[in-house]
């Protein structure tokens, strides 16, 4: 069972709301359900890349391993060609 929410939306984002709901046919219940969904996966997906890139950093001052960007680019680059492409040496600093 869903719990109850109340959010007070200005006079003019409430509008636009039930405008674009009547619009689509859809209630505005459900489209600013939908918006908030939205939003929440996109939040957790940046706090997700966030703690991916957190890691990596977090690995390169353990390692001291770091690839060069041309490196990189020319190994992508063969990997479209052919699948067997060896991967980019890493560059220690």
């Amino acid at each position: 069972m869903s719990a109850t929410t109340t959010i007070r939306l200005p006079p003019k984002l409430r509008a636009r709301i039930q405008a674009l709901a009547k619009q689509t046919g859809r209630s505005a219940h459900s489209f600013i359900v939908e918006a908030v969904e939205r939003h929440a996966g996109y939040e957790e997906e940046m706090r997700s890349l966030v703690a991916e890139a957190l890691a990596a950093d977090a690995d390169i001052d353990q390692t001291g391993e770091v690839y060069r960007a041309d490196d990189v680019h020319a190994w992508l680059e063969r990997l479209v060609k052919d699948e067997a492409a060896p991967r980019p040496k890493p560059w220690q600093r």
